[in-house]
């Protein structure tokens, strides 16, 4: 069986040098490069040690195999990259198993930081990175743009056939959304939504759940209860409040919202005009962002793994580079439907529906 003498003889080090490697002593300065070496041999050796060391070497090798990978972070939207409700998780997942694996974030910007070639020029000016993680409906253009840059990119929640991508189903988790509403009681139910309602309805993904459930359902879709936000607070407000004063006498009891910020600034527009969630105008989100669960009341919402997505995508850009994958793969996980208050249930009396009090 192989000892720490042996590991010092294969490097030419001190037994108490590679003892401190080991157990992470840093009490004396090791080199990166002879820490290396340390846990090179050790691997070669097969040292055997106890399960909390096995776990620590394991995670030592693997960092030493990627210290001198550099990873680089494009998001699809303008917002505060780093305290965004729904991106902070996603990147704190990205930032902690890099660091795990001894690589590092070197950059995160926006699409329209570096949308045009001078941008990309200036931000790859001392070299790409080995690596790409792109977050979310990126321009296709600047996409294939980025991939003749860097050779390994990795998509989350991103529509590209030749790249690894991490999803989860935006269709089956907005159809979750309605479906609990339906299922509630409710029968009137609007969307609100962001811009890829410009061109299309129904280049949204969770447009196409939100249809889908009603029209299984056999219920109605009322354009006017369809409001394009283009995923911001402010228009999601404003555009509620218009609803609810030119649609006064034909509301509808019940409204799915993509996001969970839209969904809290449309709560405000009608709280503010005297009407009550969820005996008047019911909501469900989707994101189930942190301050979610204090909305007053509470508001129900699907569950998306942000911070395990932000995990899974730094592991697969570092494997993709080492060459683990030979052809693109989509992983897809899972969602949870969380209800809170904001989702209350009707019930029926007579002919007519009406709301619960609960």
């Amino acid at each position: 069986m192989p000892t720490l003498k042996d590991i010092a003889q294969m490097v030419g080090v001190s037994i108490s040098t590679v003892s401190r490697v080991i157990n992470e002593d840093t009490s004396k300065h090791i080199s990166a490069e002879t820490k290396a070496k340390v846990w090179e041999a050790v691997k070669q050796l097969n040292y055997k040690t106890s399960d909390t060391q096995r776990r620590l070497i394991k995670q030592k090798m693997v960092a030493s195999l990627h210290s001198d990978k550099q990873i680089g972070c494009i998001l699809s939207f303008p917002n505060n990259k780093h305290n965004d409700p729904f991106f902070s998780p996603m990147l704190a997942g990205i930032k902690d198993k890099l660091k795990e694996m001894g690589a590092s974030l070197a950059f995160i910007k926006t699409q329209d930081e570096v949308i045009e070639e001078w941008q990309q020029n200036r931000l790859f000016e001392d070299g790409a990175p080995e690596g790409l993680i792109i977050i979310e409906n990126v321009n296709p253009s600047l996409v294939e743009a980025l991939k003749e840059r860097v050779p390994f990119c990795v998509g989350i929640d991103l529509t590209d056939p030749t790249l690894p991508v991490i999803v989860y189903d935006r269709v089956i988790a907005a159809k979750a959304a309605v479906s609990h509403l339906i299922d509630q009681g409710y029968r009137k139910i609007g969307y609100i939504g962001g811009i890829d309602l410009v061109d299309s309805a129904d280049k949204d993904m969770r447009f196409q759940g939100y249809k889908t459930a009603l029209l299984e359902a056999d219920l109605p879709i009322n354009s006017q209860w369809i409001i394009n936000a283009e995923w911001d607070v402010d228009i999601s407000y404003d555009k509620m409040s218009e609803l609810l004063t030119q649609y006064r006498n034909d509301l509808p009891t019940a409204m799915f919202c993509a996001s969970d910020m839209m969904a809290i600034a449309a709560m405000r527009a009608v709280s503010e005009q005297g009407l009550r969630i969820p005996d008047d105008i019911a909501f469900i989100g989707l994101d189930n962002i942190e301050v979610s669960k204090y909305t007053s009341p509470p508001l129900s919402t699907i569950h998306i793994p942000k911070y395990e997505m932000g995990l899974v995508a730094a592991k697969t850009v570092i494997d993709f580079i080492d060459g683990c994958y030979p052809i693109p793969f989509k992983m897809v996980l899972p969602f949870e439907l969380i209800v809170r208050q904001s989702s209350g249930e009707l019930h029926r009396e007579g002919s007519g529906l009406q709301k619960s009090n609960s």
